[in-house]
């Protein structure tokens, strides 16, 4: 049993925070869970809702993440062993210092990138190797869905249904509508700033840059999704999976956008809105982002507006005995059937959900190795069994 503290409150974090109980009620793995971020009415708020439907108490606090010391007294004081990290990106080496010099192993959904550049690279992580090696303690890379989920079914494909891996295809879809004009699912600055980066993809041993949005293909989803528009883009996994699944020669990754979401971005984009570095307005500095991000809706208040499915997966061609095999693992997601259970959409779901499940396995010791990792760097079984188990069932379909 171990004492885990969870930074960030926003719709993953309440997700993380319903299924970290739930999971705590049905083995006992967490003994007592705690919720942190800088708003103390919001960790209340969902700490109260989360109790109200399952009988488990989970304490707020109020905390900056960019604050180590802050951190770091605030563990100490509850004993905390391991950290699930869905705050922002920019906090992610902030919170691994603290984890670092409190004892604590630790978990993410999102790899770091610096406030001043849109740019994500595991780098900086990754760099912290031997020092959670030298400490005894775990640090899990990326255990949302995508990285995360779409790491493991790689891992899983090759497991069991492929010898050589070839091409890799991640896709990743929202069908849903929340009928608001433009909004996010997800945290507005970090969604925008991963949407109007140059896309990039591996093809034969070296990473390929293409101008944002500029490439796109149609997909027929399935479960009666539908022929989708999915425009390629840089996404972190690739990064890791280019490393550890060994023989691949192209690895992409797709994503899913309105008409109307891409025409608000693209005037969003010419007028500066989602400029990130500072103006000057009568003398005081704001970020167009941060202030574009302030004003729109909040993805944690979209669930109750929000109908449709989602459909992420991987798209895997390689060899098996010797002939041509795909592998097309993916997850079907209902986003009202998630706000009913969790009061969240099925984007905040899809990323709380496997948040829980790498964090659970840790405290287990199912994934617990000194050092910092990514999630196809383990056995993919134990995660694949408890996505069915939480929430997220997974279908798989071959080709020959």
């Amino acid at each position: 049993m171990a004492n885990l503290l969870i930074i960030g409150a926003g719709g993953v974090g309440s997700v993380v925070a319903y299924k970290c109980c739930e999971v705590a009620k049905k083995t006992g793995v967490f003994e007592k869970i705690f919720l942190a971020s800088r708003s103390l009415d919001r960790c209340r708020e969902v700490c109260a809702r989360v109790e109200a439907k399952l009988g488990f108490s989970i304490k707020p606090y109020a905390v900056d993440a960019d604050d180590v010391p802050a951190l770091c007294e605030l563990m100490r004081s509850l004993e905390i062993d391991v950290v699930c990290n869905v705050a922002l990106p920019y906090q992610d080496l902030n919170i691994m210092d603290a984890c670092l010099a409190c004892g604590a192993n630790y978990i993410d959904t999102a790899n770091y990138e610096p406030r001043d550049v849109a740019h994500f690279e595991y780098k900086w992580q990754w760099g912290y190797a031997d020092r959670f090696r030298d400490a005894g303690l775990t640090a899990l890379l990326g255990s949302g869905f995508d990285p995360g989920v779409t790491n493991v079914f790689a891992a899983w494909i090759m497991k069991h249904e492929l010898d050589e891996a070839r091409v890799l295809d991640i896709l990743d879809c929202n069908a849903g509508s929340h009928g608001q004009a433009f909004a996010t699912n997800f945290n507005p600055e970090i969604n925008i700033r991963e949407v109007t980066a140059r896309g990039r993809y591996w093809e034969h041993g070296e990473w390929v840059e293409t101008d944002p949005l500029s490439w796109a293909m149609d997909y027929d989803f399935p479960d009666g999704i539908g022929k989708k528009k999915c425009y390629l883009l840089f996404h972190e996994e690739l990064e890791s999976l280019v490393l550890h699944i060994k023989g691949l020669i192209r690895a992409r990754f797709w994503m899913t956008f309105s008409e109307s979401y891409l025409n608000y971005l693209h005037v969003l984009e010419n007028v500066g809105m989602t400029a990130i570095k500072p103006v000057d307005y009568k003398g005081t500095p704001i970020v167009p982002l941060q202030f574009l991000a302030a004003i729109l809706p909040k993805p944690a208040n979209l669930g109750a507006l929000t109908h449709g499915k989602t459909c992420i997966g991987d798209r895997l061609r390689g060899v098996k005995d010797g002939q041509p095999k795909t592998v097309f693992v993916y997850n079907i997601c209902d986003h009202h059937k998630c706000y009913e259970e969790t009061g969240a959409q099925a984007v905040s779901y899809t990323t709380g959900v496997p948040a829980m499940i790498g964090t659970k396995l840790v405290t287990e010791g199912v994934w617990r190795k000194p050092g910092v990792w990514n999630p196809e760097q383990f056995d993919p079984d134990p995660f694949m069994a408890d996505l069915t188990i939480y929430g997220l069932p997974w279908h798989a379909e071959k080709w020959r």
